[in-house]
C-alpha cells in the first residue's frame, strides 16, 4: 500500500531533526483550552454552578460566581483563541495571554476575594514568562481580509453561543416565547439593546450582559484584525523567478516537477551558494514544498537547512508533497524528517510508445473515431502562437475549468500562455465543420510545461463539454507522435494516488487488507480522481515513478493532508466575494531581451 523510504547512514554525524513542537508551549496551549471550555461553561450553563466540576472553574481565570457569566464567556473565548496560537509558539499570543491572566487574576480578587483563583492565575503565568524564549515564533501570512471573515464566523458563533445563553435559563423565563424571539433577543443583545424575552430576578441582566460582551468581544476583534499591521504572504519577485529559471536551464531535467516550482504564489530559499533553491507556500500554518529542490544537488543540503531554518522561525509544519525517491533520501537525511510513498507519476517514453498492439486497442480505436468525426490537432510551442489565438485558449481555458478556483499546486503552474513561458506546449482539438462559436472552431487544450531540454510536463486538460468523450486520450496522443519533430523524448503524464495499492488490490490472491484498503480508495474516488486517473494514466503503458511525501511526525499527516487539499483547491476556506473585489495577480511585463527574441522569431 505504501513504503518508507530509508534513510542514508550518516557516518556517525549527529543528524539535525526537525522543529518538534516543544513541551512547555503545548502544555500551556492544552491548559489555555481547557480553562476556556470551563469558563464558557461556567457562563453559559446554570447547573454547571452547581456541579462538582464548578469546584474548580470558579477559582479559574475568568468563572468566578453566577454574576459574572459575562467575563466568563469573553475570558473562555480569548483563551481559546489563544490556546493554538500558544502550542505553536506565537509571540503574539504569548503577549495576549500574558496581559489576560493578570487581568483574570484582579478580577478574581476583587469580585470573589478568591486567594485561589489569584493563584491559579499565576500559576498559569509563571510558566509563561519563565519560558518566554520558547514564545518567539515570527507572524503568518495575512491580510486585513482575515477582519471580514473575523466578522462572519465569530458572528456566526456568538450568535449560536447567544441562543444557548438565552435557552440555558428555561425555569426562570417569562411564557413560552418563540424561535423567533429568542433569535430576536440575541441580536438585540449581541448589540446592547434588550429584546422581546424576558426573566425573572437577575437571570435578565446575566443573559443581557453576556450577550453584550460576545458583541463586544466580536468587535473588538474585528477592529484589531482591520488595523493591525498586514503581513502578506511571500511571492516570488522577478529577481527570484529569474534565478530559479537560471537554476532549471542548468539542472531542470532531473525533476519533472521543477518548472512548476515558477508558481508566482509560492516564495522560496536559496542555499547559501545560491546553486539551490526549495520553493513552498504556507497553508494553514503548514510549510508546504513540492516536488524536490531546485539545481545542483550537492547544494541542496543547504537549501533544505535554509527552509527548515524558516519552518523554525514561524512555528511552521514542514512537508513536502510529491517529491522523488533521490528527494526523499536527501530530505530524510538531512533533516530526521520521514518520508511516505504517496503514489507513482506516469512517464511516457516517445521512443517506445506506439498505437499498434493488443493492449493499445482501446485506445487506437478512440482515437480512430474521434478523427473519423472530424476533429483535427495541432501540437505547438507558445512562442509559435499568435496573440489572438493564445487569448482564446486562455478565455476557453478559463471557461472549460469547472470549479470556481484554479486548482493545482504540485503539478500545475497556474497560467497560460506568459511571454516568460514560450517553450511550453499546447496541443488543441478543433472541429472545423461546425459553425464556429466563442472560441472559433477550438474544442479542447492541453498545456505542457517544460522538463529540462528533451522533455514536458503535462499541467492541464480542459475540454468543451459538448465535445465528443476521448478529447484528452486525442491529444495525448497527438503530443506523443508530434514528440520528436519537438525534440521530446519523455512525456510526463497526471501523478496516481496510491497506484501500488489499486493496482495490487485488483489482483488474483490480494489478501483481505489490501482489498479493503483498494476498496476504500474505490470509494473516495467518488469525490476525488484517485481511480480514474489511475486507470487513464495506464492506457498509455508508461512507466511509473514513485512520489512521496516527507513529513516530521505522524500527528501531522492529517494536517497536511487538509493543507495539501487547500493548496490544491479541492477545498476553499476564504470567504466568496464578489468579482470586482477579488485580488487579481499582478501582470508581469516580459523583459527586453524577450521581447527581442520574440520579435526575431516573428521575423
Amino acid at each position: 500500500m505504501s513504503g518508507r523510504v530509508p534513510a542514508k547512514p550518516t557516518s556517525g554525524r549527529r543528524v539535525p531533526r526537525g522543529p518538534r513542537p516543544e513541551a512547555v508551549p503545548l502544555l500551556v496551549g492544552r491548559a489555555c483550552a481547557l480553562v476556556g471550555l470551563l469558563d464558557i461553561a461556567a457562563g453559559v450553563f446554570p447547573r454547571f454552578r452547581h456541579s462538582r466540576m464548578h469546584a474548580l472553574a470558579e477559582v479559574l481565570p475568568g468563572a468566578f460566581g453566577p454574576f459574572a457569566a459575562a467575563l466568563s464567556l469573553s475570558a473562555g473565548v480569548l483563551l481559546l483563541l489563544l490556546a493554538h496560537g500558544l502550542k505553536r509558539r506565537k509571540r503574539r499570543a504569548w503577549r495576549a495571554a500574558v496581559a489576560l491572566l493578570p487581568l483574570g487574576a484582579v478580577a478574581q480578587f476583587t469580585y470573589r476575594h478568591s486567594l485561589a483563583g489569584v493563584l491559579i492565575s499565576l500559576a498559569l503565568l509563571l510558566p509563561l514568562l519563565r519560558h518566554r524564549d520558547q514564545f518567539a515564533a515570527l507572524p503568518d501570512p495575512r491580510s486585513r481580509w482575515r477582519a471580514l471573515a473575523n466578522v462572519v464566523l465569530m458572528g456566526a458563533g456568538s450568535l449560536a453561543l447567544g441562543l444557548v445563553v438565552v435557552n440555558a435559563h428555561p425555569r426562570h423565563m417569562v411564557g413560552e416565547p418563540s424561535l423567533a424571539d429568542r433569535l430576536t433577543h440575541v441580536l438585540y443583545g449581541l448589540f446592547g439593546v434588550e429584546g422581546p424575552v424576558d426573566y425573572r430576578g437577575t437571570t435578565s441582566w446575566t443573559v443581557a450582559f453576556s450577550l453584550g460582551a460576545l458583541g463586544l468581544l466580536t468587535a473588538v476583534t474585528t477592529i484589531y484584525l482591520a488595523f493591525r499591521p498586514e503581513h502578506p504572504a511571500a511571492r516570488l519577485t522577478e529577481d527570484d523567478e529569474a534565478r530559479l529559471r537560471a537554476l532549471l536551464a542548468k539542472q531542470g531535467g532531473r525533476d519533472s516537477l521543477g518548472h512548476f516550482a515558477l508558481r508566482r504564489d509560492k516564495a522560496v530559499v536559496f542555499s547559501p551558494s545560491g546553486k539551490a533553491a526549495v520553493t513552498y507556500r504556507v497553508v494553514s500554518g503548514v510549510m508546504l514544498a513540492s516536488g524536490d529542490p531546485i539545481g545542483d544537488v550537492e547544494a541542496w543540503p543547504g537549501a533544505i537547512e535554509r527552509f527548515m531554518d524558516e519552518a523554525r522561525a514561524h512555528s511552521w509544519t514542514p512537508a513536502v508533497m510529491g517529491c522523488s525517491e533521490t528527494g526523499g533520501e536527501v530530505w530524510t537525511r538531512e533533516t530526521g524528517l520521514d518520508a511516505l510513498e504517496l503514489g507513482d507519476e506516469a512517464v511516457v517514453d516517445v521512443a517506445d510508445f506506439s498505437l499498434a498492439g493488443r493492449s493499445m486497442r482501446n485506445v487506437r480505436q478512440m482515437v480512430k473515431r474521434i478523427e473519423r468525426a472530424g476533429y483535427e490537432t495541432r501540437v505547438r510551442r507558445v512562442a509559435d502562437l499568435s496573440g489572438a489565438e493564445l487569448d482564446r485558449v486562455r478565455r476557453a481555458a478559463d471557461a472549460w475549468r469547472g470549479t470556481d478556483t484554479e486548482r493545482g499546486f504540485s503539478m500545475a503552474l497556474g497560467r497560460i500562455g506568459d511571454p516568460a513561458d514560450g517553450d511550453c506546449l499546447i496541443a488543441t482539438a478543433h472541429r472545423a465543420d461546425e459553425r464556429p462559436g466563442e472560441y472559433g472552431d477550438l474544442k479542447a487544450i492541453l498545456h505542457f510545461v517544460p522538463w529540462g531540454t528533451d522533455g514536458v510536463s503535462l499541467d492541464l486538460m480542459r475540454r468543451d463539454r459538448s465535445a465528443d468523450p476521448g478529447m484528452n486520450e486525442l491529444l495525448i496522443v497527438a503530443a506523443l507522435q508530434a514528440a520528436p519533430k519537438l525534440g521530446i523524448a519523455r512525456v510526463s503524464l497526471n501523478f496516481a494516488m496510491f497506484r501500488a495499492a489499486l493496482a495490487r488490490g485488483e489482483k488474483i490472491g490480494a489478501g483481505p487488507v489490501l482489498r479493503a484498503w483498494r476498496g476504500l480508495l474505490v470509494f473516495l474516488s467518488r469525490w476525488f480522481q484517485i481511480e480514474s486517473l489511475y486507470k487513464f494514466n495506464a492506457k498509455f503503458r508508461p512507466r511509473w515513478e514513485p512520489r512521496f511525501v516527507v513529513y516530521r511526525a505522524s500527528a501531522d499527516l492529517p494536517r497536511i493532508g487538509f493543507a495539501a487539499m487547500q493548496a490544491e483547491g479541492f477545498v476553499t476556506l476564504a470567504l466568496p466575494l464578489p468579482r470586482f473585489l477579488r485580488r487579481r495577480a499582478p501582470v508581469r511585463r516580459p523583459c527586453a531581451h524577450r521581447v527581442a527574441e520574440r520579435g526575431v522569431r516573428a521575423a
